[in-house]
């Protein structure tokens, strides 16, 4: 194990580690007035739940997934695409009703969200596909994993969540295009060319409007000039992200001192949660954390470009393409850029579902570095 750890990228699992503790103060200083007054428990309630989502995320990571070889991930992501199907379709018969969405199963002791898992699965399955099969000349032999991957994405739809259904299909897209295929290949073409005019189109519903779009979805695309909406749900949650940003100005009114968080701010522990952060501690601080987000991206994508192989290089980038999409669609949703979707923060915002999923997504990436490094050490000694 001693070996292992000392070949992964180590400023990655640092970097990692800084943004959970950061993650797991602003989650308690976040919380802590609502939990007592609006859910009437503990003030420690939610951060002792995301203190287990992520020790399980880094007990997971450090003694079974940086272990497990890449390779053998190819016998496992058919069947793994298949369960997370069945998962998210078993949500309309035996999920529970959240938010307006059929998000979750409630287990117990803790909720669980498919659709989270849904990214990873989704990662590794096209990774594995396209890692066997990049030499295939049979015609349209891209499109299996695509509908596989456009099925999972269309129930996640369909709960009724957004923002998560577009970030897959993103995700999708982008590790496709990142696939190195033949040029001389003109069905990939054409299907590129297919794919940027949907998500053009897709674009164009989200940022003006549609009827293919339910009630609660249709709601949040009115989200320009949320101040000038203030009583009305379009904007109040919104509206309070800004004036929790602006109390904040440039060094914060210092940790635990947030008066949005006093249910101001609905939901402020969740995906409304940089608010809370920049103003507590400042614009300065808050450009500090976004850094050491850009820092991570930075090494997940060199992990990426250096990986041994294929399957390993798609498993980097989609983790970065996954933490990138949820960086920019939250940011855009709490400045009022684009339509808010309720994407957190990975690693800030609270969520027992999304903070172990990017755990586990970082993690893979970490056993590709390791690959990587066992590969170069192995042609060093060859050459020798």
């Amino acid at each position: 194990m001693g070996k292992i750890l000392k070949k992964m990228d180590k400023p990655l699992f640092f970097v990692t580690l800084i943004l959970c503790i950061i993650g797991l103060v602003m989650v308690f200083s976040a919380s802590s007035i609502s939990a007592v007054l609006q859910y009437k428990v503990s003030t420690y309630h939610f951060f002792k739940k995301q203190l287990i989502a992520m020790v399980g995320g880094f007990i997971v990571g450090i003694f079974f997934l940086l272990r497990f070889p890449i390779s053998k991930y190819k016998y496992l992501s058919s069947l793994m695409m298949l369960g997370i199907t069945v998962a998210l379709a078993g949500l309309f018969f035996y999920g529970t009703l959240t938010n307006s969405v059929y998000s979750w199963y409630n287990l117990g002791l803790f909720s669980l969200q498919p659709s989270e898992f849904a990214k990873t699965v989704i990662i590794i399955y096209l990774a594995c596909y396209f890692g066997k099969n990049i030499n295939c000349e049979r015609r349209f032999f891209f499109l299996r994993p695509v509908i596989a991957c456009a099925v999972v994405a269309g129930l996640i739809f369909l709960q009724p969540d957004l923002g998560t259904a577009a970030i897959i299909g993103l995700s999708v897209f982008m590790i496709f295009m990142a696939v190195p295929f033949s040029k001389k290949d003109k069905d990939v073409k054409i299907f590129k060319i297919i794919g940027t005019i949907g998500i053009v189109a897709v674009a164009g519903v989200m940022l003006f409007g549609g009827e293919l779009l339910n009630k609660e979805q249709a709601s949040r695309l009115t989200y320009r000039a949320p101040c000038s909406r203030y009583k009305d749900k379009t904007g109040y949650q919104v509206c309070n992200g800004m004036i929790a940003m602006n109390n904040g100005g440039l060094f914060g009114v210092g940790l635990g001192n947030s008066t949005q968080k006093y249910l101001y701010l609905p939901e402020a522990h969740t995906d409304f949660i940089f608010p809370i952060v920049v103003e507590e501690l400042g614009s300065v601080a808050s450009v500090g954390i976004i850094l050491l987000y850009v820092y991570m991206l930075y090494r997940i994508l060199k992990i990426a470009k250096n990986a041994k192989d294929l399957t390993g290089s798609l498993i980097a980038y989609g983790t970065f393409t996954v933490i990138l999409l949820h960086l920019i669609v939250n940011f855009g949703g709490i400045l009022a850029l684009i339509p808010l979707t309720g994407v957190p923060i990975p690693l800030m915002s609270y969520g027992g579902s999304v903070t172990l999923n990017t755990l586990i997504m970082i993690f893979l990436t970490l056993r590709v570095s390791v690959e990587r490094e066992s590969k170069s050490k192995q042609i060093k000694e060859e050459l020798s």
